[in-house]
């Protein structure tokens, strides 16, 4: 039987601490009027110091899973797009899915910059398809603040912190996602990256000396260069998806772009021969948030009332690899009251979660030690002393071979 994945549950965070275009200008040679002018940003949010971005994606996952109505035991599978995680590993995946505590659940982090939710939905829409899983939770989540250089003011004005979370399942009626389109050319991926340093716990600013050549870990942007790409692709991956699923521009009810800059939104528009009206924007609310940006501005027009029952609505993405890509999603859902509904009970069914987390670890380290399960300084010590006997041995041979 042929399986079709429906968005049932949405969520998203945003973490408190706000940073305005006035508060950036008193650290970096800027003004409001001039981010505004080219971008269209006028604030984005920020990080604490004890957030990351697990557990702010933990926290727009159990907001999902909450609309959901489902239990975290009910996920198969966890896909994380981020390209801000905290480890290389244990994926940020398998960290949310410890903090829910969906004991069932597969989970691994997917790497498409920009794109990455949209890249993930194909995959999750495709685990549901041929039936190797039900219920897959997708979370877009990004720590961009972290690894911005805040005195270059082609970037550190764009980018701000979030997380967005949808849950699908698996079912027989038509809808869902009905098509995707991805697409890459790493011929650009020197336009927009984000190269990694090991062995460094901060952000190395770009032209820092580190093991012994130069390196950063910070993004590296030729803004003018992904602008063109960005408008050139984003109205022609948004009309082969529409085609795709068998759709007309016309049949489309809303857009969900990634929201990178609403120049460039403008220019799809134009080039689609549609209204700007048609694409949903919260950029000037939250910024680029990468991965997380899709989600977020679903999440926003789901409590704006703007998606309803039937309607036809398109998630693209475009961004560094480069990579860009779309999907378009029969909306089958009515959204429900947005307040929160048994929140208490839920947090402590979390609480829960962790303190299971804690009890498995625990009974590890208590299991190695009970069973004696040798350090690996013992293991040497072992090898040493196998080996001197072994040495022993070949000598009294030797000797008793000498003799006869």
């Amino acid at each position: 039987m042929l399986k079709y994945a429906h968005i049932i549950g949405w969520g998203s965070y945003l973490p408190d601490r706000i940073l305005t275009n006035q508060e950036l200008a008193k650290t970096v040679d800027t003004n409001d009027e001039w981010i505004r002018a080219r971008t269209g940003i006028h604030q984005r949010h920020i990080a604490a110091s004890n957030e990351t971005t697990a557990t702010i994606a933990f926290e727009a996952a159990a907001r999902a899973l909450d609309v959901a109505q489902i239990n975290p035991s009910e996920i198969g599978l966890i896909i994380v797009a981020t390209s801000t995680p905290e480890y290389v590993f244990p994926s940020t995946a398998c960290r949310v899915q410890d903090y829910l505590g969906a004991r069932r659940a597969g989970a691994f982090d997917l790497s498409a910059a920009c794109t990455g939710f949209v890249y993930a939905l194909s995959m999750a829409a495709n685990a549901i398809a041929t039936e190797s899983v039900n219920s897959v939770l997708v979370i877009g989540t990004e720590t961009m603040s972290r690894v911005l250089d805040w005195q270059d003011r082609s970037t550190c004005i764009l980018f701000g912190d979030g997380a967005g979370a949808i849950v699908l399942r698996g079912s027989s009626v038509p809808g869902g996602v009905m098509s995707s389109i991805l697409r890459s050319d790493g011929s650009g991926g020197d336009l927009l990256r984000l190269p990694t340093v090991y062995n460094t716990a901060i952000p190395v600013l770009k032209g820092s000396y580190v093991n012994g050549h130069h390196e950063s870990n910070t993004i590296e942007m030729d803004g003018r260069q992904v602008f063109r790409f960005a408008t050139k692709v984003v109205a022609n991956v948004i009309a082969d998806a529409v085609t795709k699923a068998g759709l007309t521009m016309d049949d489309i009810d809303l857009i969900i772009p990634h929201q990178a800059n609403s120049r460039i939104i403008e220019s799809a528009a134009k080039k689609l021969k549609i209204s700007t009206d048609r694409f949903y924007m919260n950029i000037a609310q939250v910024g680029n948030t990468s991965a997380a940006s899709i989600p977020l501005a679903l999440c926003d027009a789901v409590a704006e009332r703007q998606l309803k029952p039937d309607n036809n609505v398109v998630f693209v993405g475009f961004g560094g690899g480069l990579t860009w890509g779309a999907s378009v999603v029969k909306w089958d859902v009515t959204p429900p009251d947005m307040e929160e509904r048994g929140s208490e009970w839920r947090r402590t069914r979390y609480v829960a979660a962790r303190a299971r987390s804690k009890l498995r670890q625990w009974q590890r380290k208590t299991s190695a030690r009970l069973a004696g399960s040798p350090t690996p300084e013992a293991r040497l010590k072992d090898a040493d002393k196998q080996g001197t006997i072994a040495a022993g041995d070949n000598k009294e041979r030797n000797q008793s071979i000498k003799k006869d």
